[in-house]
């Protein structure tokens, strides 16, 4: 009596995928990504961000070398706690909503401090640069004897008019590139079908055992 062995049956859904031309992976991928990057732009609110900018000015005891190293220091406090606890007052939100929502930027070759705020309300935004801004200039103005520095309001916030987020158009081609991506990166790595590698496929051959274990 003997046994003949065979290779086992592979899925029939397995072997539909596998038949699909090599293509379609990368369009799924393309497809679905557009469609999940385009619904988060959709479904996340847009963000408005408003810039105030202040200027560090030497005083007759100083000179424009010490403003410019002064403007990186404040740059570096604008976000502290000192500062953001008295420009709540007057932004009218919480300490912790301007911590997350208040950068400040400098640049080495001007002594000026840029403070962006962002929010989902475009007054908003501009209210808290410049609350900011002017909780900044205020604790500038207390150490102006020490430092001989002080800053100065170079450009208010204004309402923005257009959200900085990117748009739902926008998300859905980054969405459909990512989903491109990853789709071709599965095509390298799936297994390959017969024949795609070039050479010819020949099948195992079937192993028969007596019943004493004899081939």
């Amino acid at each position: 009596m003997t046994e003949t062995l065979t290779a086992p049956r592979r899925p029939a859904a397995l072997s539909r995928a596998r038949a699909l031309p090599s293509w379609t992976l990368i369009a799924a991928g393309v497809v679905a990504g557009g469609l999940l990057g385009g619904g988060y732009g959709l479904a996340k609110p847009p963000t408005y961000a408003a810039t105030s900018y202040v200027v560090a000015v030497p005083t007759e005891k100083s000179d424009p070398a010490s403003a410019l190293g002064f403007a990186q220091a404040y740059g570096r406090v604008a976000t502290q706690l000192a500062v953001l606890g008295d420009a709540q007052v007057w932004a009218g939100v919480p300490v912790r909503t301007l911590q997350s929502s208040v950068q400040a930027a400098t640049s080495p070759d001007a002594p000026m401090v840029a403070i962006t705020a962002t929010s989902a309300r475009p007054d908003l935004a501009a209210d808290m640069a410049n609350a900011v801004a002017r909780a900044l200039t205020r604790h500038a103005s207390d150490t102006k004897a020490e430092t001989n520095v002080e800053l100065q309001q170079f450009a208010r916030a204004t309402r923005p008019t257009a959200p900085s987020s990117a748009s739902p158009s926008v998300t859905g081609l980054v969405g459909a590139s990512a989903g491109g991506l990853l789709g071709g990166l599965v095509l390298l790595v799936r297994p390959r079908r017969t024949g795609e590698s070039g050479r010819p496929s020949v099948p195992a051959p079937a192993v028969a055992v007596d019943a004493h274990g004899q081939l």
